[in-house]
C-alpha cells in the first residue's frame, strides 16, 4: 500500500514551520530538504528557501512546500492532537500558539503559520458521546464556549 503524506503549502516559511513543529512534538525530525535552483520557479521572495522540507511528527510524514502566495490555510483542514490528559492539552495548546498563533473555539487554534489544529482528548469524545443524552448535552454546552479545552470543567458539567 502506498504511504500517504500530508503536504502543507507555505509562502516561503515552510522550513521555519517544519522546525517549529519538530521542536514541539516528540520523536520528530526534519528528514530532507530540496534546495531551490534556477530550474525551479519561484518569486524573488523565495530565493534562498528550499522548495520542500520533509519532516516527521512522531513518525507521521509531512512535506512543507515553499510556494508562491495565493493559497492559504483554512479550518477546512486541521491537524488533530489527541492528548492523554489536561497537562498535554495545556502543553500543546501553549506551544502551538507561541509566537503569534490565534486561539479558536472548542479546542481549535491557528498557529503562527495559519495552520489549524484541534487540541483535544479521547476523554472529551467520550463525554460528548455519552449514551445518556442529558450528560452528553451538558458536556457539549460546557465545551462550546471554551477556547482551550478544560476537561475537569466539562466532566463536572456532565455530572451535574
Amino acid at each position: 500500500m502506498p504511504r500517504i503524506t500530508t503536504t502543507l503549502w507555505f509562502d516561503g516559511n515552510g522550513e521555519e514551520a517544519a522546525r517549529f513543529y519538530v521542536e514541539i512534538f516528540p520523536n520528530s525530525r526534519v528528514t530532507a530538504t530540496m534546495p531551490r535552483h534556477d530550474a525551479i520557479p519561484g518569486g524573488p521572495h523565495l530565493a534562498g528557501t528550499p522548495v520542500t522540507v520533509d519532516f516527521e511528527l512522531d513518525g507521521q510524514p509531512f512535506t512543507a512546500i515553499n510556494g508562491n502566495p495565493g493559497f492559504s490555510f483554512t479550518e477546512a483542514i486541521s491537524l488533530l492532537v489527541d492528548c492523554a490528559d489536561q497537562a498535554e492539552i495545556d502543553f500543546y495548546w501553549d506551544a502551538l500558539l507561541a509566537g503569534g498563533g490565534e486561539p479558536g473555539r472548542c479546542g481549535w487554534l491557528k498557529d503562527r503559520f495559519g495552520v489549524s489544529w484541534q487540541v483535544v482528548s479521547p476523554r472529551l469524545v467520550e463525554l460528548l458521546a455519552d449514551p445518556d443524552p442529558v450528560r452528553a448535552k451538558k458536556a457539549f454546552e460546557a465545551m462550546n464556549p471554551m477556547s482551550k479545552i478544560d476537561l475537569e470543567e466539562i466532566e463536572t458539567a456532565a455530572r451535574e
